[in-house]
């Protein structure tokens, strides 16, 4: 596990965004093509797919891998930490790829499954769709999986455990972006001017009520406003203020009841303050959901590669693109304890490199599970 560790470490000095992974990939290819795997490059803008077959069997199963960094400052104190300004690998995308490539090498070497696994090394996770790209570049249709798997490094989790579940297992993200319009006016004149700060401050409270009156209890559900911004001076009411945030439900049905009532809710306050809004109200990711089968599977799987494996209680409500694979396809995310380490997205955060070997353990577990040898 040493060299493994090792390219681990290079790729967290050296992170690239999402769709700029051009380093990484070639990493990537240049791992696979010396394992005799077949390559296929370019596949969502920086997408790599590898294909290794084994015996004469028809089925296949995929395994995938997030390649890409967050924009953010590295505060780590490791030799390793990120060497370029503004980029760095601070959700473990670096440890993913490096134990799907670990998995690689260990199954290319293995007798003991009849069937092809597919290799996706997939770009711009964090934020940007990339499985999607890869899917609308044809990703399935050329390389056809029966199932499709995918792990995340879990610091909630001690090292040596794993869980998932079958159904939803992360959620469906949402942004929303509200401009308020039309006020403007000397502070000491208030009567003058309609308050875009007084609408937007009680706009920000109203919406956090949607969640605990709109939406069923039973059901979950979540709004995070982010971000205000608005005004320059001391003595102005500015003409324009607005906020950001996020939304994060399980279901259509509440995800769509979630943005009904965000524009409903706007547009009736800012109206009586004498305002308008612009609201920009987009779905990026779905909802993470395992097939329950896979989900099954991959928890067999997790006990075969020695963790101590069992079904999560809930599902979390951060979100993940594989789920547009998983709207593809069967399959199931797994999550594999890391911990200690500081939290994902924490800027001195650093993947810990204990859990290489039960990551690769765990994927070459999946495909021998998926692909079973003939008796």
């Amino acid at each position: 596990m040493d060299d493994l560790i090792a390219l681990r470490r290079d790729l967290h000095a050296h992170p690239e965004l999402g769709f700029a992974e051009h380093r990484t990939a070639g990493i990537v290819a240049d791992f696979l093509t010396a394992l005799d795997i077949e390559v296929h490059r370019g596949i969502g803008k920086t997408g790599v797919v590898g294909v290794l077959r084994r015996g004469t069997g028809e089925k296949t199963v995929g395994l995938r891998a997030d390649m890409d960094a967050l924009p953010m400052e590295d505060a780590g104190l490791q030799p390793w930490k990120s060497q370029h300004q503004g980029c760095c690998h601070a959700c473990g995308h670096d440890g993913h790829t490096v134990m799907l490539l670990g998995a690689a090498r260990a199954l290319a070497q293995a007798k003991d499954f009849d069937g092809t696994v597919i290799f996706i090394f997939q770009p711009a996770e964090e934020g940007l769709a990339g499985a999607q790209a890869m899917i609308d570049d044809g990703l399935f249709r050329r390389f056809p999986c029966e199932a499709v798997y995918a792990l995340h490094n879990w610091p909630e989790l001690p090292l040596g455990s794993a869980q998932t579940r079958p159904g939803a297992i992360m959620a469906a993200a949402d942004r929303f972006d509200i401009t308020v319009k039309g006020g403007g006016g000397h502070a000491a004149q208030p009567h003058l001017a309609a308050d875009t700060l007084l609408a937007t401050s009680e706009l920000v409270v109203q919406l956090n009520t949607i969640v605990a009156r709109a939406i069923d209890p039973c059901e979950s559900a979540l709004l995070t406003v982010t971000r205000i911004q608005g005004g320059f001076s001391h003595n102005m009411i500015p003409a324009e203020a607005s906020i950001t945030g996020t939304v994060r439900t399980f279901s259509p049905t509440v995800q769509d009841i979630m943005e009904k009532r965000l524009r409903e809710i706007t547009t009736h306050i800012t109206a009586a303050h004498g305002l308008t809004a612009d609201i920009h109200y987009r779905r990026y990711y779905p909802a993470t959901v395992n097939s329950a089968p896979e989900a099954e599977l991959a928890l067999h799987a997790a006990q075969q590669a020695g963790l101590s494996a069992s079904v999560a209680a809930h599902p979390a409500l951060t979100s993940e693109d594989f789920s547009f694979m998983l709207a593809a396809l069967p399959g199931a995310y797994l999550w594999l304890g890391s911990a200690e380490s500081y939290p994902l997205h924490h800027s001195a955060y650093d993947f810990n490199d204990a859990v290489i070997p039960y990551g690769v353990g765990w994927l070459c577990e999946v495909v021998r599970a998926a692909l079973p040898l003939k008796i």
